[in-house]
């Protein structure tokens, strides 16, 4: 199941719903592109987050090892949440959901090195102004979940992971 945010949709992520597991899908790469085309690009630039959901075994709900509780995950959520209002204190915003236009270049300010990685997957993923802003806006708020000043180059790439599908990138 691909599970995007900001508009809470959930699509199949191909014809048969059964994709990448290859015991079940029979989709050649090809049709699996296809199927995906057919979400409208601009649509999918609206997206904060698309995510594919891995089918969970009866064995993985049965494994003891620690996972985060939710007390953990909503104490972090707060923490970032906390973050974001000092820091746009003096602005008329709380979130960095909110930003725009100059205030994105402001406070998702990268180094150089992440500004050339940055460069590269703006081009190689043909990215829109929007989905460019927005994995900029992603970058931020995983940096702030971490408690992380700076955006390096991990956030980035997480952040990139969550724009893979329908563009450029695999499915």
């Amino acid at each position: 199941m691909l599970n995007c945010s900001e508009t809470n949709v959930s699509t199949n992520p191909c014809r048969c719903g059964f994709y990448p597991d290859r015991n079940k899908c029979d989709c050649t790469e090809r049709e699996v592109r296809k199927y995906l085309q057919k979400i409208s690009g601009p649509i999918l630039d609206r997206m904060d987050l698309c995510v594919y959901m891995n089918p969970v075994s009866y064995w993985e709900l049965k494994d003891e090892r620690q996972q985060e509780s939710s007390e953990e995950i909503r104490v972090r959520v707060n923490i970032a949440a906390a973050i974001q209002r000092k820091r746009y204190a003096n602005e008329k915003i709380h979130y960095n959901s909110q930003l725009q236009g100059v205030m994105i270049e402001k406070y998702c300010k990268l180094q150089k090195e992440e500004e050339g990685i940055v460069k590269d997957i703006f081009e190689k993923m043909e990215l829109s102004v929007r989905a460019y802003e927005k994995l900029l806006k992603v970058s931020r708020t995983i940096a702030d979940l971490k408690e992380k000043e700076k955006i390096s180059i991990e956030e980035l790439a997480e952040a990139v992971s969550y724009k893979m599908i329908g563009k450029g990138g695999n499915v």
